[in-house]
């Protein structure tokens, strides 16, 4: 009995071995595999808090990115009613710009009509004298009509009464209003009456007539200086010329020293004569006067012309006086002045 108790221990023994060795390595498994899971569920945890926080960032980007899409959309519908604005302003702005294009062209049209009109008043405006002739009489050209200070001296010898000799002394003995009336003196005076329209507004002038003597046209100013702008002025002057009557000889030396007894001196003068003088300072001895005594007048006469004031001068040619247009031009060039013999219908 002691026997098989003892068989039955050791049996008992063989199969506690077996069943607890079977056991520790069934246990030995599942504590691998309790470990790996433990692993596994950790680096899973470490895995899903990775993923809860991406989510927070992710959330907090959706928040970010709707608050900007707010924005955007806000700024898009503000955008759209300036738009609304700005095509309603730029409608407007267009109506008005083209109204004021029609205003303007409107004014232009006025401006055109009224520059035509301004064109003919400022000729006539900026005249001291007005002038008329016939036809378009304004073609002189080259003349030196400026200066502050212009003296015209004009002529008033018997010879002007006429283009020939014969016909000039026939005139000689006609009364003054038939020596006036001579086709021309008038031309002569129509001349000067030219010059005095077209003087400048703002210069001052005097107008002497000269044969053996030289005096002013109008008295009353003789040895002073006019002033262009002045109506009165110019009215007396334009008087006193169409009274004036020519006759006697010519003395240029005389109607140069008048223009150097003027003060202040005349800083341009305008000629109108139409030959070489016929004295000098006295009168002639005898009743004749050569061509070679009266070139010799004409030089005594430069002699007292003021130094570096040009001489314009305009030449009605006589007959049987060659050499006055050679030396008139050559006193216009040397003085820098004009020469000029104009057409017989000017002005």
């Amino acid at each position: 009995m002691f026997c098989g108790f003892g068989a039955v221990v050791l049996l008992v023994l063989i199969l506690n071995t077996d069943t607890v060795n079977a056991r520790n390595e069934t246990f030995s498994h599942l504590r691998a595999e309790t470990l790996r899971l433990e692993e596994t569920i950790e680096a899973e945890q470490k895995h899903l808090v990775a993923l809860r926080n991406s989510l927070r960032e992710t959330e907090r980007e959706r928040v970010v990115t709707e608050g900007a899409s707010e924005r955007v959309i806000r700024l898009l519908r503000e955008l759209a009613v300036e738009k609304a604005d700005l095509a309603e302003d730029t409608l407007a702005r267009q109506s008005h710009v083209n109204a004021l294009s029609s205003d303007l062209e409107t004014l232009q049209e006025q401006t055109r009509r009224l520059g035509a009109q301004l064109e003919g008043e400022r000729d006539r405006g900026a005249k001291v004298h007005q002038f008329v002739g016939e036809g378009d009489r304004q073609y002189l050209t080259g003349l030196k009509l400026g200066g502050r200070r212009i003296l015209i001296l004009l002529d008033a010898s018997t010879s002007m009464l006429d283009e020939t000799v014969v016909n000039a002394i026939l005139r000689r003995h006609q009364n003054d209003a038939q020596k006036r009336a001579a086709p021309k003196w008038r031309r002569a005076v129509r001349t000067v009456e030219w010059f005095i329209a077209n003087l400048p507004a703002q210069a001052e002038f005097q107008v002497y007539g000269f044969d053996v003597e030289a005096r002013a046209v109008a008295e009353a100013g003789h040895g002073n200086w006019l002033r262009a702008s002045a109506q009165d002025d110019v009215i007396a002057v334009v008087k006193a010329l169409r009274r004036l009557t020519p006759g006697r000889g010519t003395s240029l030396y005389h109607a140069f020293s008048a223009a150097a007894d003027l003060q202040p001196p005349p800083d341009n003068i305008v000629l109108v004569t139409d030959g070489l003088p016929t004295q000098g300072r006295f009168a002639p001895v005898g009743s004749t006067v050569s061509g070679s005594q009266r070139l010799r007048h004409f030089e005594q006469a430069l002699g007292r012309l003021p130094r570096g004031v040009p001489v314009n001068v305009i030449l009605l040619p006589m007959e049987g006086d060659a050499v006055a247009a050679a030396a008139y031009w050559r006193l216009a060039l040397n003085t820098r002045g004009s020469f000029l013999t104009p057409a017989r219908d000017w002005p």
